[in-house]
């Protein structure tokens, strides 16, 4: 007998032993309905677990604004109908040529900060005037000729670059020649400028930094230099006093 129908039985039992005929009815519906619901129950609670799919397999989380902006290189590469790109994070700067240098760590030496000089805070007004003009013209192509017509042009050769300086510190009314410049002055280095001149080339050495438009890996033109060169073969000269 299933359960439905043996409590039925006890219901009609106790409806006939005090229950009467409408009550007795009343209660076997009452109980044939919570029997239905926990037949419902115990099939659901019975029944095998559903064995849910696999998820997929997907890309790592996207990383979030503040992650970007702390390093780029997590930007996702670009895709179609995206704007996005994968940054190179290289530079062709060495670690000596981001950060500042001075040579040797003398105190008294201009810094060289991405090509550009900084003057030393003790340095006299004339060294500071020639290092910020030089600074004007940094990365100005190499022509021979240039900055000679006059002091500012788009374009220098090695005497005009050097005159330049000069004339920022105002030290030389006019450009002058290499020729002109191995006469110039005082015979000899100075404390905070030497001027190194020949037939050939000039350049100069300007608290401890070399103004020359020699070419390096940036390229020809006036630029400052952290490296010494050689002076074999050059007039030495100074402007008086410095």
């Amino acid at each position: 007998m299933g359960a439905t129908a043996a409590l039925a039985t006890l219901a009609i039992a106790f409806g006939h032993v005090g229950i009467g005929v409408s009550g007795g009815q009343g209660t076997i519906e009452a109980i044939g309905d919570s029997l239905a619901l926990v037949s419902v129950r115990h099939q659901i609670e019975s029944a095998p677990a559903e064995v849910k799919p696999a998820p997929e397999a997907t890309a790592a989380d996207a990383p979030s604004a503040a992650e970007i902006a702390a390093d780029p290189s997590k930007l996702p590469p670009a895709s179609a109908g995206s704007n996005g790109t994968t940054v190179p994070h290289h530079s062709n700067l060495s670690r000596g040529e981001i950060f500042a240098h001075r040579r040797g760590g003398d105190p008294d030496a201009a810094i060289l900060l991405t090509g550009v000089a900084l003057p030393p805070p003790n340095a006299p007004a004339a060294v500071k005037g020639a290092i910020n003009a030089a600074n004007t013209i940094v990365g100005r192509p190499y022509v021979w000729g240039g900055g000679h017509a006059s002091f500012y042009s788009n374009s220098y050769d090695c005497s005009g670059a050097v005159s330049f300086a000069l004339f920022g510190g105002g030290l030389i009314p006019r450009p002058l020649t290499s020729g002109d410049l191995e006469r110039w002055g005082a015979p000899g280095p100075g404390k905070w400028i030497t001027v190194y001149a020949n037939a050939g080339h000039t350049f100069a050495e300007i608290a401890g930094l070399r103004w020359d438009t020699v070419g390096d890996e940036q390229g020809t033109g006036p630029r400052w230099h952290l490296a010494t060169t050689s002076t074999t073969g050059f007039v030495v000269r100074h402007p008086p006093g410095l």
